[in-house]
């Protein structure tokens, strides 16, 4: 993780070393981490810093995943990060069992990959730039199923 800065990023600032469910762990990372920094930054400076972790994270991803030699590693949990973050952010205001529910069903959508997430971790595969957009817009979408799933719960 040391070698170079990307992998810090990359690897959710160490998140990413758990030997079980890397995904879960970094996803519980960038749950803390909201909560940390959440009240010191307003909705727009929210996105702004999604904005620009998302293209940070793109960088980082691509060579994180070729310095490592494989094209999607689950070690990268920044993808999880920039995806919870962006869904945290879009439910706020929002309670802590309503946190739960988002976590729960972004994670089974990012693990289980049923449909639409199936067919973006199936879109852009390999290393690269192209590789690297792969391994973050199979979490975004996840991301907005999750989030589709919510819209879906209050207009009901």
């Amino acid at each position: 993780m040391a070698k170079h800065p990307a992998h810090w990023i990359a690897l959710g600032f160490g998140s990413g070393l758990s030997p079980k469910a890397p995904g879960t762990v970094g996803t519980l990372w960038a749950w803390a981490s909201w909560w940390v920094f959440h009240e010191h930054f307003t909705q727009l400076e929210w996105g702004l810093l999604l904005a620009a972790s998302t293209l940070v994270g793109w960088w980082a991803c691509k060579v994180t995943a070729e310095n490592m030699g494989i094209a999607d590693p689950g070690a990268i949990v920044w993808d999880e990060v920039l995806a919870f973050w962006l869904i945290l952010w879009l439910l706020e205001p929002s309670n802590l069992l309503t946190q739960c529910f988002a976590f729960a069903l972004f994670r089974y959508f990012d693990a289980a990959k049923p449909g639409p997430v199936a067919w973006a971790d199936r879109l852009f595969k390999g290393f690269g730039w192209r590789g690297a957009f792969g391994i973050l817009l199979d979490d975004f979408v996840a991301a907005f199923c999750t989030l589709l799933c919510f819209a879906l719960w209050r207009a009901w």
